[in-house]
């Protein structure tokens, strides 16, 4: 395995020797972070950092068919810009209803489920409990928000074949509080490959957690994004080849039945630890 110290230790005119086609093979081996650098290290490397036949060995096997399902079609002049713009600007893809980008250190694929994929318990036809609304920082056209609700069940389903392979996954809510929000300071989440861990083993092994973010130790707690949402984790998973079927997020409090509300929802977000 190549890595950016033992690229340093060549010399440095053995590079400049190469066919462009070697040099990408070597730089595929290192990662898309150490590529996008290398030409610091050699000038025989150049060339090759700004090839197709690298950076596209970088975008996911299946890109072709996930592009096939854009909202919109994302235009690039090389595969080095396509690359990094799906790290820096998430595409939307199914007819809005998911987004996908890949993360930036290893080209892993992220995916985030829109709030109406998910499955919200009274969240279809009952405005007096959820009502969905545009929401000026989401990436969706609509996000839910919660009014008031005694149980609070949300689940998120993606299938484990669309993800990358071989690859530890977090999983996380992402939200927003909105003012006087109130019935949120304990709730509890659980992350399982539905066809091999049943409904209650997950409630009964479901973590703790707090939306307010208060410091208590047992607890888990939200931490703010960089596009101004906050995200709570729910847990995580190792994806192996992509055979295990459906992966379910679950965030709820059913155990209190005591009022909640003023929560809003953009959508469950699995990425890449």
């Amino acid at each position: 395995m190549y890595n950016r110290e033992k690229i340093k230790s060549f010399p440095m005119d053995f590079f400049r020797l190469l066919p462009e086609g070697c040099v990408s093979d070597i730089l595929f081996f290192t990662s898309p972070k150490d590529a996008a650098i290398s030409s610091a290290v050699s000038r025989g490397f150049n060339s090759a950092t700004e090839s197709d036949l690298l950076w596209g060995k970088f975008l996911p096997d299946d890109y072709e068919d996930i592009s096939s399902r854009y909202v919109s079609p994302r235009i690039c002049s090389s595969k080095k810009e396509l690359y990094f713009s799906l790290c820096d600007s998430p595409v939307l893809m199914d007819g809005g209803k998911l987004s996908f980008s890949l993360d930036k250190k290893t080209g892993k694929k992220c995916f985030m489920i829109s709030a109406r994929e998910l499955a919200i318990s009274w969240g279809v036809d009952t405005p007096w409990h959820w009502e969905w609304i545009a929401h000026p920082q989401s990436r969706f056209s609509e996000v839910a928000h919660l009014h008031t609700v005694c149980w609070l069940d949300i689940r998120g389903t993606i299938g484990s074949q669309m993800l990358s392979k071989r690859s530890k996954y977090v999983v996380y809510l992402v939200f927003k509080l909105a003012e006087e929000h109130y019935g949120l300071d304990i709730a509890y989440a659980s992350v399982r490959f539905v066809n091999s861990v049943s409904d209650k083993e997950a409630e009964e092994r479901a973590s703790i957690l707090s939306l307010v973010g208060e410091n208590i130790n047992y607890m888990t707690c939200p931490q703010k994004r960089v596009d101004g949402w906050m995200e709570m984790e729910l847990g995580n998973f190792i994806n192996d080849i992509g055979d295990d079927g459906d992966v379910e997020a679950r965030f709820m409090e059913i155990k209190h039945l005591d009022g909640k509300g003023r929560l809003i929802v953009q959508g469950i977000e699995f990425r890449p630890e």
